[in-house]
């Protein structure tokens, strides 16, 4: 397809958002960035919480690795789903008892100010490294397939995505992001269905035809590694699930600004209802893609080029132009939550602003450019040039940097032990910086007899990367988890907690705008 044609479209889908956010717009406060006022329906938040979680990453990075990986994704899915209703019964509940706009106030309620900004601050290296990547692997498609050849450089294809996310959200919010999402939604489902049906036509014959192909090309194999694998990716996938979506200010942001903590229950679990079946229909459209790369003897230097390469060269028009504007929404969305999540949870807990106060809205919006200007050069600096699937470095990411946050708020809310606040940040460092150095040893152990361990550059990131996650995988967050815990335990006070937990957030000051 012609790169101006693709042109077109992002124009068009770019005015539609420009059109979305100067309606909600009107009459927005400052207090309706970070809460959306408490008026969001939750079928509208939950539609577009599907979006969100899918992102760019599960659109290309997960269809391709099926390719490889078969559907030893499925048991991590599977972890996800269970993951949903912890957080609708257990997260969710105690969230709105305390009335929070930042999740991570629970942290300053139980053990501290120290403990709520190491919280917040994981969060922000999380959210900036993971969205960051997410948006890597758009910007690589839209290079490859319309700025390259119009003699784009790459960074500049980085600036102006960026550019485009910040105009539409840096007014309103949580608000204008809750009803792009319904539409960037909207637009990835129907490249979805619109990939389905045009491999169907590539590949010919009826359903039942296709099944049988894939499933004797093994792509569909739920086991590809065996029970141990399967389990340990299904708990994986809860521990992800939870921290990646529980105890991330973004996705959390959207459930409390429903109106009641019951919308925000049906909001969680008709989500997980649908991203289970979505992602599904993703991994069957993976095991298409690897038929149809068998049938024509197609290979590809990375598994995140089968899909767009296969869209762009064999869909029809129609089919193609979908499959573009659902990757662009399905960055779009995901990006845009994660900068406005990032500029509640830095505002609200490490400059303590007060949503009310005059001067929040003009620091807001500086910390919301900050914030992009940050992403951009993450990517330029961290992942230009890496061949590693997107996907694989999203969950690894989140299963270093949300290890500590998992362990204090089980620690938290498991416990009535008294820790000293000033300890917590020391524990929430030592723990995955142990850990990783652990999972290094056993790979340097299990690479020291492979020619794998010749090549390694030790003076490289990309090499330390590898030793970490040779012998373990995404329940590295368990381990750090659960050292995160048993730290906490061993430094915390004999006695226990005997006064009631507070139901509401320590009061804002007035004045500046700071927490006293």
């Amino acid at each position: 397809m012609e790169p101006t044609i693709i042109l077109y479209f992002i124009a068009i889908y770019f005015a539609l958002l420009l059109g979305i956010s100067w309606y909600t717009s009107r009459g927005s406060t400052s207090e309706t960035f970070f809460n959306a006022d408490h008026k969001s329906p939750w079928y509208i938040v939950a539609f577009g919480m599907v979006g969100t979680s899918l992102s760019g990453v599960t659109m290309v990075s997960v269809t391709g690795k099926v390719v490889s990986s078969q559907w030893g994704y499925l048991h991590m899915v599977l972890g996800f789903f269970a993951g949903y209703f912890i957080i609708a019964f257990v997260l969710l509940p105690l969230y709105y008892r305390l009335k929070l706009t930042s999740i991570y106030q629970y942290l300053s309620i139980r053990f501290g100010k120290a403990s709520s900004r190491t919280g917040s601050l994981y969060f922000i290296l999380s959210r900036s490294m993971g969205a960051a990547a997410r948006l890597y692997l758009a910007v690589i498609v839209l290079d490859g397939l319309v700025f390259r050849e119009l003699g784009l450089p790459f960074n500049v294809t980085v600036a102006i995505i960026l550019l485009l996310i910040f105009i539409y959200t840096f007014q309103s919010g949580i608000k204008t992001i809750i009803w792009t999402d319904t539409l960037q939604t909207l637009l990835l489902l129907g490249a979805i269905v619109l990939s389905f049906l045009a491999l169907t036509n590539l590949l010919g014959g009826s359903f039942s035809e296709i099944n049988s192909q894939v499933s004797a090309q093994h792509f569909t194999d739920i086991f590809p590694k065996g029970w141990g694998a399967a389990l340990k990716g299904f708990f994986a996938g809860i521990c992800i699930c939870v921290t990646m979506t529980g105890l991330d200010q973004g996705m959390m942001q959207r459930s409390l600004s429903c109106p009641s903590l019951r919308d925000a229950q049906k909001n969680i679990i008709s989500f997980a209802v649908v991203l289970v079946l979505v992602n599904l229909l993703f991994m069957y459209i993976g095991a298409m893609l690897g038929l149809f790369c068998v049938k024509n003897g197609l290979s590809f230097a990375t598994a995140d080029e089968i899909f767009p390469s296969i869209a762009n060269n064999y869909f029809g028009v129609a089919a193609a132009a979908m499959f573009v504007l659902g990757l662009i929404a399905a960055t779009f969305s995901s990006c845009d939550d994660a900068l406005a999540a990032l500029t509640t949870s830095f505002s609200l807990d490490i400059l303590r602003l007060d949503p009310a106060h005059p001067e929040t809205e003009r620091k807001r919006k500086t910390v919301h450019l900050g914030f992009a200007v940050l992403m951009f050069f993450i990517i330029i600096l961290a992942f230009k040039g890496s061949s590693m699937a997107v996907i694989d470095m999203v969950l690894n990411i989140g299963s270093i940097t949300y290890g500590p946050l998992l362990g204090l708020f089980v620690f938290g809310m498991a416990t009535r032990k008294r820790v000293k606040d000033h300890y917590v940040p020391i524990i929430a460092i030592v723990s995955p910086i142990v850990i990783m150095g652990l999972s290094a040893y056993a790979g340097w152990l299990s690479l020291q007899h492979t020619l794998d361990l010749l090549t390694l550059d030790l003076w490289t990131p990309a090499a330390w990367w590898k030793l970490i996650f040779t012998s373990v995988s995404t329940e590295i967050i368990i381990y750090i988890a659960g050292l995160t815990f048993l730290l906490l335990y061993l430094f915390s006070d004999i006695r226990l907690m005997v006064d009631e937990e507070p139901t509401s957030p320590q009061p804002l000051s007035t004045g500046e705008g700071q927490m006293q």
